[in-house]
């Protein structure tokens, strides 16, 4: 578990977040950053925005139904970027966060990434505040040290 530094406010705009995002992932030597936990003033979890609703922001829905065999690309996905950049935290955030509590064995965290197709579980502690943040990266480098030993 990386403990929380860092997190959203509702009111951050897209961009800030990305911002964030890739700001995070130059100083985290081990972990890319794939999401982030949003806040509200009180400190309570009201959310988290990941690296894939940022790009579920870029895409229009309309596109789920189109044939794009015959379709054209070109600008589109920085037209829609720059448009949605000024879009709140709040609006595209996802509401209904998986999280662990801070005691959960490792196998309950690998059960809830596999089962809900997370890549990052905020870490609740005993106050039911979020005290760190768990990236599919922590636990494969956890699996990966114990499989690589020799002893």
């Amino acid at each position: 578990m990386i403990p929380l530094q860092d997190y959203l406010l509702p009111e951050n705009t897209l961009k800030e977040a990305a911002n964030l995002l890739i700001f995070l992932k130059r100083k985290e030597e081990k972990v890319e950053p794939k999401g982030l936990p949003v806040l509200d003033k009180t400190g309570n979890m009201i959310g988290i925005l990941t690296v894939g609703d940022i790009l579920k922001a870029v895409y229009p829905s309309y596109m789920y139904m189109m044939n794009l065999g015959d379709f054209t690309w070109d600008g589109m996905v920085e037209d829609r970027a720059k448009k949605a950049g000024d879009r709140m935290v709040s609006e595209i955030m996802t509401k209904k966060v998986i999280s662990v509590n801070e005691d959960a064995p490792l196998m309950e965290c690998i059960d809830h990434m596999i089962k809900n197709k997370v890549d990052t579980l905020p870490v609740i502690g005993k106050d039911d505040k979020v005290i760190g943040i768990l990236y599919v990266w922590n636990i494969f480098s956890a699996i990966t040290k114990v499989m690589l030993e020799e002893n």
